[in-house]
């Protein structure tokens, strides 16, 4: 028997351990955002530096950044091999609202074939699942490659130290490409590998009218509402085609070519996938573009909070002094930040009225990317995916962001194989997240088989 086949014949032996270890690790609420669960954040990267050394990784460190940590760990003795830098992160969103949990966010339930948790599938299950792919192969031989891992704790936050970090420890992370299994699946059954990211922009928008919480009926009609003003503008940066309306929004913003929408078009991501997925009652989006081009390959601009005035039970006649909304831009290749930023201020030049005063906030942005679909990586997943599914991956665009991806190309030169185990339906980011996990037993299989075919 090989190594190849002990490692696979272990993870099989091994499925009940490797999902304990999954449990453990997703009990700790290891939320970056919140500064109270800062000691949190530190169980979970001391977790893994545990779990690094006991697979006979080398140099296991914790580095310190301006706010959580990155944890460092390498095996660099394959020769004539390719060295794989290994990314993920150890942050998870925050659980709320709470109220709409079935089960504890932080209490791992399985359900049917399910694991219910924050961070089930976001990512720390595939952070996990790459842990016990190495575990497997380790326990059977020695591995056919050379790894470094750098796992981060920032990434819900937008990462805002990494890239110091890469910049600061070039010969450290230097490799010949990235793993990255922080992206998903288009099914159960369908395999994918992802080869472009959207980027963010994140921005919360302040409105101030007078100087106090006005009664409305005695001074309501003189004065201008923010509240108002603020929807208003809100809805001004769209049009009735789903066209964003900053100046020069869409200056930068690459083409997608007749042979890659004949590609994205195989994709089983059409109107009935959607509205399952959703749960909308109908679909809208940029006129002109199919749903799968709306979501991977064309810019958004979307509200994801609004907090103004009076919003308790029953009624209270106020004439707010003051409004806020969060709003967020998903951005295609060659669109940065930072130009986004511009455009949004040029826009609230020319359009917010007189009688209020406005104020923007950046909270955190990334860059998009674009990845090459002929490199030793890509090759070696797409071959073990077809081993482990029967059938060949699917390329596809990510809508989501993953900011290092962009960053690694800047700061170390490297490209990244973008994969990952979760599915569309696991619901990152909300209430009820999950990992379903006979395709994580499957992920685990697959990586296995990359590692070797690397060889």
């Amino acid at each position: 028997m090989s190594n190849r086949e002990k490692a696979l014949s272990y993870a099989q032996e091994n499925k009940e351990k490797f999902l304990d270890e999954l449990k453990e690790v997703l009990r700790i609420p290891s939320v970056s955002t919140d500064s109270a669960r800062k000691d949190d954040m530190l169980r979970v990267a001391e977790w893994l530096v545990e779990k690094l050394e006991v697979l006979g990784m080398e140099n296991v460190e914790i580095f310190p950044t301006a706010k959580h940590p990155v944890v460092y760990a390498d095996w660099l003795h394959a020769k004539d091999a390719p060295t794989v830098l290994i990314y993920g992160h150890y942050d998870v969103q925050p659980e709320d609202p709470l109220d709409l949990w079935e089960t504890p966010p932080f209490e791992p339930t399985q359900r049917g074939d399910s694991l219910h948790a924050r961070g089930a599938s976001d990512m720390k299950g595939q952070v996990v699942a790459t842990l016990k792919a190495v575990e497997a192969i380790v326990k059977n031989g020695e591995l056919p490659c050379n790894i470094k891992f750098m796992i981060e704790g920032e990434e819900e936050i937008g990462s805002p130290n990494l890239l110091d970090f890469m910049e600061m420890h070039k010969e450290l992370l230097a490799a010949d490409f990235c793993l990255n299994p922080d992206a998903g699946m288009l099914g159960k059954e369908l395999p994918s590998i992802t080869y472009a990211l959207r980027g963010l922009a994140y921005f919360e928008i302040h409105v101030t009218g007078p100087s106090h919480d006005l009664h409305s009926g005695l001074f309501g009609g003189a004065v201008r509402n923010p509240a108002n003003t603020l929807m208003t503008l809100i809805a001004g940066m769209k049009d009735e085609n789903g066209h964003i309306t900053l100046p020069g929004f869409y200056d930068k913003v690459r083409a997608i070519d007749a042979e890659e929408r004949a590609e994205l078009a195989k994709l089983p991501v059409n109107e009935e996938f959607l509205l399952k997925q959703t749960g909308s009652p109908s679909l809208w989006g940029e006129k002109g573009y199919t749903p799968v081009e709306q979501i991977g390959a064309r810019p958004t601009l979307d509200v994801n909070g609004m907090l103004s005035g009076f919003t308790g039970e029953g009624a209270k006649t106020v004439l707010p002094a003051k409004a806020m909304a969060k709003i967020s831009m998903r951005l295609v290749p060659d669109q940065t930040p930072d130009e986004v930023y511009e455009q949004l201020v040029q826009y609230m030049e020319e359009n917010a009225p007189d009688g209020v005063k406005w104020d923007i906030k950046v909270e955190h942005g990334g860059n998009p990317s674009i990845s090459e679909l002929g490199g030793v990586g890509v090759k070696a997943m797409s071959d073990a995916m077809s081993t482990v599914w029967g059938t060949p991956p699917l390329f596809k665009r990510e809508g989501g962001s993953i900011p290092v991806v962009g960053d690694m190309q800047k700061a170390l030169g490297i490209e990244s194989v973008l994969t990952g185990f979760g599915l569309p339906d696991d619901r990152i980011h909300s209430p009820n997240e999950k990992q379903d996990l006979p395709t994580w037993y499957r992920g685990i299989d697959a990586l296995i088989h990359f590692f070797y075919n690397l060889a």
